[in-house]
């Protein structure tokens, strides 16, 4: 059996996704990253009770990747189906993450799947596939993050009903700690003021700031063992940064905070 899927509404974000299911209309998040997108789609897709096809986008995201593609086998030219046209063909839930990375000719592809056709043109086999009912597309992007020629187009953006993600406040991100990891509730708090400690330090610059994730993985250092100072190192700071100036500075900072 399945575990359930643990989520924290934040804001009225499950009942807005609700109702653009129900109209069939397409869904952008919009967030930093490990604020929890993923995992709130993936909430939202049990809930419906319905298939979720996930995709994360890059720069390297073609057309062929997301519609299908010919391939041989057994000698044979055969045509396979992308997950774009799998999700539009079974009526799943489709997730492109970090939609604004893949190339322009990739997104506006899409549009036609984001109006009142909801269907997609295979022209290598010459085909039309209109979405099942329940299909649903969702889309997320990090507006913090990407910058210039990666943010997404007001032609694109305007296609879906928006909702804003961040980071929980401490009592919310607390709670989301000690229910992802099983920690005690004061090292989720510590952990939790932590996280927004840094979050103040823009004299850093960093190009990421501490996530939710990052503070689950090193409350789950902590409780497998490791020294809270080592755990909070590797899980939190590492990744942030590889400049050993910023990364002395964060060092102390954890020192002066994890007693």
């Amino acid at each position: 059996m399945t575990e359930p899927i643990f989520y924290l509404p934040l804001g009225e974000e499950v009942r807005v996704f609700q109702a653009a299911r129900e109209h069939r209309l397409p869904v952008l998040l919009k967030g930093p990253t490990g604020c929890g997108k993923s995992r709130f789609v993936s909430f939202m897709a049990a809930q419906a009770g319905t298939k979720l096809i996930a995709v994360a986008c890059n720069e390297d995201t073609s057309a062929a990747d997301l519609l299908g593609r010919f391939l041989l086998k057994d000698g044979q030219t055969l045509w396979q189906d992308g997950p774009v046209t799998r999700a539009a063909r079974e009526g799943a839930l489709l997730y492109l993450d970090e939609i604004a990375e893949a190339r322009e000719d990739v997104v506006v592809l899409l549009h036609s799947l984001t109006d009142h056709r909801r269907e997609l043109y295979l022209d290598k086999i010459n085909e039309r596939v209109v979405a099942a009912p329940h299909f649903q597309l969702v889309v997320s992007y990090n507006p913090g993050y990407q910058r210039g020629f990666k943010q997404l187009k007001p032609s694109t953006r305007q296609r879906f009903v928006s909702l804003a993600f961040s980071y929980p406040n401490l009592v919310q991100e607390t709670e989301i700690i000690a229910k992802e990891t099983g920690v005690e509730l004061s090292l989720a708090k510590q952990l939790g003021e932590l996280g927004a400690k840094i979050r103040k330090l823009e004299e850093l610059s960093l190009t990421e700031t501490v996530s939710t994730r990052l503070l689950v993985h090193g409350a789950k250092l902590i409780r497998a063992g490791l020294p809270k100072r080592l755990a909070c190192e590797t899980a939190i700071l590492q990744p942030l940064s590889d400049d050993l100036e910023v990364l002395s500075a964060l060092k102390d900072f954890v020192a002066l905070h994890m007693t």
